[in-house]
């Protein structure tokens, strides 16, 4: 099973060239104006109709209500939603039946403890997204640069496909994927000269590290099943 790359935050038709070209699976956009990587629903459309199904596409919100969300998706005309918000499951299934659309949900995990909402979710999203919590001054949910233990995963993957998010770089890579195995990893800041900026150069290293790691773990499996 081949690993799931999404390069999320991004903002010109440059760098979603580069992500694509790289092969990057999925391609997110965010629309939360405190977030550095905020774009306006102008600049949606350009890059929505500029990815031209080259890779999924993905709009990140944060608690967004009815008519934000419906603008959104006029806008990008996403393939799936990312949820980073307090959204409840109730929250998640409604507006899945809503707008149709497959459902990444993000969880905030610092403990052990943390994970003790997952099973709550997997009944109504499609994706479970494990990103680092952030602190309680924080201005958002995710986007920090901050990553979590990843052994906390250990023996509490939920019957759902999962992806890792928070801190991933093209140096750590590897370890996450060792230590976490998951179906998919998703990666924003760690791609970025500064806030908000896309470096084409670390999108290319990080999804090529991404797939040596995980062809290098696939290699191993097989030989030591």
């Amino acid at each position: 099973m081949s690993l799931i790359v999404k390069i999320c935050g991004l903002s010109t038709p440059e760098t979603l060239d580069v992500a694509i070209a790289e092969g990057a699976d999925m391609v997110g956009f965010v629309f939360f104006p405190p977030a550095p990587r905020h774009v306006s629903f102008d600049t949606a459309r350009m890059l929505g109709q500029h990815v031209r199904g080259r890779a999924r596409k993905v709009a990140l919100t944060v608690d967004a209500d009815d008519a934000m969300l419906a603008a959104i998706i006029e806008s990008l005309r996403p393939d799936l939603l990312q949820l980073h918000g307090k959204e409840t499951p109730e929250r998640v299934s409604f507006l899945k039946q809503r707008f149709g659309l497959p459902v990444i949900k993000a969880l905030g995990i610092q403990a052990r403890g943390d994970f003790d909402r997952v099973k709550n979710y997997t009944s109504v999203a499609d994706w479970i997204l494990f990103d680092a919590k952030a602190p309680a001054d924080a201005t958002r949910p995710g986007g920090l640069g901050k990553s979590f233990d990843w052994t906390l995963l250990s023996g509490v993957m939920p019957d759902v496909s999962v992806m890792l998010s928070g801190g991933l770089s093209a140096t750590n890579i590897e370890e996450a994927l060792t230590i976490a195995r998951v179906a998919a990893v998703d990666v924003s800041s760690g791609v970025e000269s500064a806030p908000g900026v896309k470096n084409i150069g670390k999108i290319r290293e990080f999804i090529r590290a991404a797939r040596r790691a995980h062809a290098h773990l696939s290699r191993e499996a097989s030989i030591n099943p």
